[in-house]
């Protein structure tokens, strides 16, 4: 990949160590309304994983009377203090962006999770500024593994897709960077272990640690 010039990471379980949180805020919300949550919960989730396309999956399979927007603003509430005030960043994440702008390589968010508390762990963090474009969950647009949120992040950065890489944590945010004609890079996370034969089939590069990642970008030009 001689032509890189943008890269676009996933929020959750790729930047910051969150995946836990939205585990604990899946099981809460439906005990809350005397619901088990079962193993399977997102076993049979369509194609789409946004935050808006999820809520309608979880209305829809447990018959809920909330509507989509109260479904949303319940979760959000559940875990906003946690973004703004104690989930952090993966070890090397920094160091990764602060060679991406040394290099003058654009970078953006494309997000399954909503516009509010994307901003909110960004801005805890620090790294805001890195990122010219920053697409999500909460907007008009088909989640993954549909391609829509790279390729509107893409557009965005005025950057053709082919130029544009992407790391990712899961199968589907690899299928929707692929289906977008992008190249990925695969970050291993707990949640996506069931996984990770088949992101590892998609990814041109995958590992246990940023640092990896970082090293792996810094020599692309061999690729």
């Amino acid at each position: 990949m001689n032509n890189l010039q943008a890269v676009i990471f996933d929020l959750d379980g790729t930047l910051i160590d969150s995946m836990g949180i939205w585990v604990k805020v899946d099981v809460e919300y439906l005990t809350r309304r005397g619901i088990p949550a079962t193993p399977d919960l997102f076993s049979n989730v369509p194609a789409g994983n946004s935050f808006h396309e999820l809520a309608h999956y979880v209305k829809n399979r447990f018959d809920l009377p909330d509507s989509i927007e109260t479904i949303c603003q319940e979760w959000t509430d559940m875990v906003k203090e946690h973004y703004e005030n104690d989930i952090e960043l993966k070890a090397g994440v920094r160091e990764l962006l602060e060679y991406l702008r040394a290099s003058h390589i654009k970078m953006a968010i494309g997000t399954s999770n909503s516009s509010l508390l994307t901003e909110a762990v960004l801005v805890n963090n620090g790294i805001r500024d890195f990122f010219e474009v920053i697409t999500t969950g909460d907007q008009n647009l088909r989640g993954k593994p549909y391609p829509d949120i790279f390729l509107t992040a893409a557009a965005d950065l005025n950057v053709m897709p082919e130029n544009c890489l992407v790391v990712e944590d899961t199968l589907a945010g690899a299928r929707s960077a692929a289906a977008a004609g992008m190249k990925v890079i695969a970050i291993e996370e707990d949640e996506s272990k069931k996984d990770w034969p088949d992101i590892e089939k998609i990814a041109i590069f995958s590992a246990k640690e940023i640092i990896d990642i970082s090293n792996f970008i810094k020599n692309l030009s061999r690729y």
